[in-house]
């Protein structure tokens, strides 16, 4: 017998599961017609029946359940395989993001990038895992945090991380007001980094010998901000709408800047992609805009 073509197989393995030819020829894209003349054609190079036709569905015969039960597994395993390897066209766009990053910075500003490419189909893919694109192939791009230095990709800077302490208005009544007293005074919530430290270096200042409590995740940092426990040295980026909206107060005119930066990183197989160019202009954009705010924002320092 002749080698049988894949697609009669995977057609059969639809049919047989969904046990309505109707229903899968909706899955396959294909009409009732097409696909039970291509289940005809199977059973007769096989010579025997796979389909028992009934007045509801389909049913499988015991041969068709030994086919399926032999091939079907085979098939998923392709498919698997396939899928990081799917079609890549221009109008479908996946961009890997930080959720802290994805939450508080992109999507609030991502709405005027769907309304400006209406014909791009934009993924947003939030994890705390780092992009493989050698693995990940459906993946266009990513946001990361760091120097700057990713082996085989391209990483462009958007725009610096700075740090500033920042505190709920109740906790800034309760203290009398923001100037009321040394911030070294008030109740501190620390970070495993030390920058608590250099802040008040920055400041010319000395930073207190304790603190109300070590939090070691940004998180939760701005979580205790915001119900009035303490004080965060909170990243601004993460905390901006917060600030504006004055859920959180900045305690201080000194920004502290970080060791490391917000990127823009994509494998050279991007670069060609006409989605990602009109998303990387348009991030770009906004990345300027995020640092001239900041420049009015607080005094920088070092």
């Amino acid at each position: 017998m002749s080698r049988i073509p894949l697609q009669p197989l995977q057609n059969f393995v639809a049919a047989a599961r969904l046990g309505n030819l109707t229903r899968a020829a909706e899955s396959l894209n294909l009409t009732v017609s097409a696909l039970s003349h291509q289940m005809r054609q199977l059973e007769q190079r096989l010579g025997y029946a796979l389909l028992q036709r009934q007045p509801r569905g389909v049913r499988v015969t015991p041969e068709g359940q030994r086919l399926l039960d032999q091939v079907g597994p085979h098939l998923d395993a392709i498919a698997q395989a396939l899928q990081p390897f799917g079609a890549r066209h221009d109008r479908v766009l996946t961009v890997s993001a930080l959720p802290s990053m994805a939450s508080n910075w992109l999507v609030p500003r991502l709405g005027s990038f769907v309304a400006a490419q209406p014909q791009i189909e934009f993924n947003l893919e939030s994890s705390e895992r780092l992009t493989d694109f050698e693995r990940q192939l459906q993946v266009d791009a990513a946001l990361r945090v760091g120097a700057g230095q990713w082996t085989g990709l391209h990483a462009e800077p958007l725009f610096d991380e700075w740090l500033m302490p920042m505190a709920s208005p109740s906790l800034v009544e309760r203290m009398g007001g923001v100037d009321a007293r040394p911030l070294s005074e008030w109740p501190l919530l620390g970070d495993p980094d030390g920058e608590w430290h250099r802040w008040f270096a920055l400041a010319g200042d000395t930073a207190p010998s304790r603190f109300v409590a070590m939090l070691n995740e940004s998180e939760a940092h701005h979580r205790a901000a915001l119900d009035g426990f303490g004080v965060a040295l909170g990243r601004v980026t993460r905390a901006r709408l917060l600030l504006d909206s004055g859920q959180l107060i900045a305690l201080s005119p000194h920004r502290l800047k970080t060791r490391w930066s917000h990127w823009l990183v994509y494998p050279p197989r991007s670069s060609t992609h006409q989605g990602f160019l009109a998303f990387r202009e348009w991030l770009h954009a906004q990345a300027a805009e995020h640092a001239r705010h900041m420049e009015t924002l607080v005094a920088p320092g070092g």
